[in-house]
């Protein structure tokens, strides 16, 4: 399949299976209680882990997220494996994800208001390729731009003005 065109809902609806049945086997390996809950949004497979009891699920997200992230890459492994296509399906505990697309909203929109104040650009923290997503896509909805600097893993996201020439529908005169 190129990698431009989109997969079907059965398609998704298939990784999605297979990742919540490999999921579910390292939970009992653990021996940790989850429920899993599939979904598709935005043309992506996604799973989340959730539990009434959130003691034991925290391991699963760790510091920063990295567990979740490795979680989730096993589990694309594992999809594509079966499937013999690469997957893209999105992983998360707990909604560890929900809770950190809106703290990288909140500190694009923070830097958005810096660099319309001052009107100069505004270099971030070191991001993975997840939140620098996130935060270009949120300046864009703001109509500014956003530009990705580095080498991972310092990689880092530059806000700054759009020119006068760029946006025409610009309010400076």
């Amino acid at each position: 399949m190129a990698q431009d065109e989109e997969k079907s809902i059965d398609q998704l609806n298939e990784e999605a299976d297979i990742a919540a049945d490999y999921l579910e086997g390292l939970l009992d390996i653990a021996d940790y209680d989850g429920d899993i809950e599939m979904g598709v949004r935005n043309n992506r497979a996604t799973v989340q882990i959730v539990a009434d009891d959130d003691t034991d699920i925290k391991h699963l997200i760790g510091k920063n997220g990295e567990v979740v992230d490795a979680l989730q890459q096993l589990t694309r492994l594992a999809v594509q494996q079966k499937t013999g296509e690469r997957s893209h399906l999105i992983v998360d505990v707990d909604g560890f994800l929900k809770r950190k697309r809106q703290y990288l909203r909140d500190i694009a929109l923070d830097a958005i208001d810096d660099v319309k104040e001052t009107g100069e650009p505004v270099d971030l923290k070191p991001m993975n390729s997840f939140e620098r997503k996130i935060v270009h896509d949120v300046v864009r909805e703001e109509g500014l731009k956003s530009r990705s600097h580095g080498e991972e893993p310092r990689r880092y996201v530059t806000i700054y003005l759009k020119a006068n020439n760029e946006d025409e529908d610009s309010e400076q005169e």
